[in-house]
């Protein structure tokens, strides 16, 4: 369209500069005439002001207030002009806030009125419906409602995820994942609670909360936290089925095999092997150690004829042929099983997943009903526990599906479980066929990757679709610096009008003429030049938003929280510096109220 420009020539614009000055002029005349006034009713001298005209602006620039409001100290006039200066300042610059945050908030992106499902009065309302034990109460914690994701840009408000969501968040290291993301969830956590890491930092900071909830069970086999052996886990105890025994198979496998989408010749049949000697294993009560002892001499009949004893004949005939095969393909198949569990070959890993007498054994089905807190860390790279910690957290998370169709359906509370590092130390084969369900289970996911490239390395490309596909909420922090990946989710996020306006100049004057071009609401370079503390949201059927993250040491209570994670970083180090010296741990037993592990 065309429109006549308000400053087409200088004549114009010489009218419009002389109206703007009288309506200046016009508008502080009437806030000093008015708060000259009022400051002289207010303070006993009569609401009497002078007339309203140009010759009051003259006396007032040339003798001041005194002769305009006689008897009045001129203290009171003043006053009474910066009290309503003041009155009339606050409002106009609220206002001014507003507008500034609304042009600067980025124009397509979700608003509140989009997000109202995830507002507070949104998710209060769908907690209600997802959590039985909340129906008839008034008055909910916000905790109780929905996991906090943050504060929508620019101001507020804050935003929560329900609990039938399952999370999959990417962000580059030092990013916030651990302060913004891990450690809230778990401090925030409702029911029990699944972490597990590589690093001992989100352990310090929660411990000391968590051991108010419940028991804090640590599986740390490779002394991570330094944490002194406190319990033990069975690791055959979920195999006494050929699908339970595949599975921990299948995480061995993972653990050194980056693509589990391609597994070659030795892999597959390594992995079945492993299958046939967890089942043999557990259905003839033999321990790890022996399961170990049948690699090391693949002509030890002991687990073939385990096998038939428990009526597996058909396994039996399996393992037996690959041990009767060419001496050549019988010992590839077998080293590459025996790389797969290489790391139970240290004693120091082995004890835990070995029953301990003096010790309480971990039971996931247990776990999963209460409010208790199981930290599993690993180191990734060589000589990794990735296979046990994917199997222990595995063996939690299904107990956890076991314990919701118990329910009727779902957990409640539900169980959070943080798998933080998952693909260097929680490599689950199948997660990604897993995430919706454990979602409509009242098993509440937050999977936290570094970028979608290591996500694919490990489940591969269709792998990883899948898990992305299934996450209904996703959080993308700052630091991606993968061109590809970020030009798709520029692409996600979708494109705006933009309004380009044009001058025309010409003898009858000046025109101005608009036309619209879609523009990428945000490009490449603005998603990977995310600061640090925000994420973009992704939320199923929703457009998406920007948000800042609400890292736990800005939180109300931070400050005691961070006295304990320094009393327990303090604690860590001491403890690495007794095992490098030698002494000797005492191995207490877990600790917390209610707990059916005490005694």
């Amino acid at each position: 369209m065309t429109s006549p420009s308000p400053g087409g020539d200088l004549n114009t614009q010489v009218s419009w500069a002389i109206v703007g000055i009288a309506v200046t002029v016009l508008a502080v005349f009437t806030l000093a005439w008015t708060g000259g006034t009022l400051g002289s009713g207010l303070t006993g001298h009569g609401w009497q002001g002078p007339p309203f005209g140009l010759s009051t602006v003259g006396r007032l620039a040339s003798d001041g207030p005194g002769q305009l409001w006689p008897g009045t100290p001129p203290a009171a006039v003043y006053g009474g002009m910066l009290a309503l200066l003041v009155l009339l300042a606050l409002p106009c610059a609220l206002v001014a806030r507003y507008f500034f945050h609304r042009a600067g908030a980025p124009k397509g992106l979700a608003g509140r009125r989009e997000l109202a499902a995830m507002c507070p009065k949104g998710i209060e309302a769908r907690a209600r419906e997802l959590r039985p034990t909340l129906k008839g109460r008034e008055q909910l914690h916000p905790d109780e409602t929905g996991n906090l994701l943050g504060d929508l840009t620019p101001n507020g408000p804050e935003l929560r995820s329900s609990y039938e969501d399952v999370e999959l968040d990417l962000m580059a290291p030092r990013a916030g994942k651990s302060t913004g993301i891990a450690i809230p969830r778990v401090l925030r956590a409702q029911g029990a609670v699944l972490l597990t890491s590589n690093k001992s930092d989100v352990y310090a900071v929660t411990r000391g909360e968590r051991e108010k909830e419940g028991v804090v069970w640590t599986f740390d086999p490779q002394g991570i936290a330094h944490s002194p052996r406190a319990m033990w886990w069975n690791l055959l105890g979920e195999c006494h089925t050929i699908e339970g025994a595949r599975r921990l198979a299948g995480h061995f496998v993972a653990s050194v095999n980056d693509d589990t989408a391609k597994k070659d010749f030795w892999i597959s049949a390594a992995q079945n092997t492993l299958t046939a000697l967890f089942l043999a294993a557990a259905r003839g009560r033999a321990s790890v150690a022996d399961l170990l002892g049948w690699l090391a001499d693949p002509a030890d009949r002991t687990p073939v004829d385990l096998l038939r004893d428990a009526g597996l004949v058909a396994m039996a005939e399996q393992l037996q042929g690959t041990v009767r095969g060419a001496v050549e393909t019988r010992d590839g198949i077998y080293e590459t099983a025996r790389q797969t569990v290489a790391c139970l070959l240290d004693p120091e890993i082995l004890a835990w997943v070995t029953p301990q007498p003096d010790l309480p054994e971990f039971r996931p089905d247990v776990h999963v009903l209460g409010t208790d807190t199981l930290y599993l860390l690993s180191k990734d790279g060589g000589g990794s526990a990735a296979g046990v910690i994917a199997g222990i957290a595995d063996a939690t998370m299904r107990a956890g599906v076991v314990a919701a169709e118990r329910m009727g359906g779902r957990l409640d509370p539900p169980l959070t479980a943080v798998l933080d590092e998952a693909a260097n130390v929680c490599r689950i084969s199948d997660l990604p066929d897993l995430y919706s369900h454990f979602g409509s289970r009242g098993i509440n996911v937050v999977t936290l990757l570094q970028s979608y490239r290591q996500g694919a390395r490990v489940w591969g490309e269709m792998g990883m679709d899948a898990l992305w596909s299934a996450a209904t909420v996703k959080l993308l922090g700052a630091g991606l610096d993968d061109a590809d990946f970020v030009q798709k989710i520029s692409t996600l996020v979708g494109q705006h009008d933009v309004k380009t306006p044009t001058i025309n100049r010409g003898k009858e004057g000046t025109t101005r003429s608009y036309s619209f071009r879609q523009e990428a609401v945000l490009p490449p370079d603005k998603i990977r030049a995310l600061p640090k503390g925000t994420a973009l949201l992704l939320a199923t059927g929703i457009r998406p938003a920007l948000i800042r993250l609400r890292p736990w040491y800005k939180e109300p209570g931070a400050g005691a929280i961070s006295a304990a994670a320094k009393a327990e970083a303090a604690a860590i180090t001491e403890r690495a510096a007794r095992r490098l010296t030698g002494v000797s741990f005492q191995k207490p037993a877990p600790a917390g109220p209610g707990s059916p592990y005490r005694g």
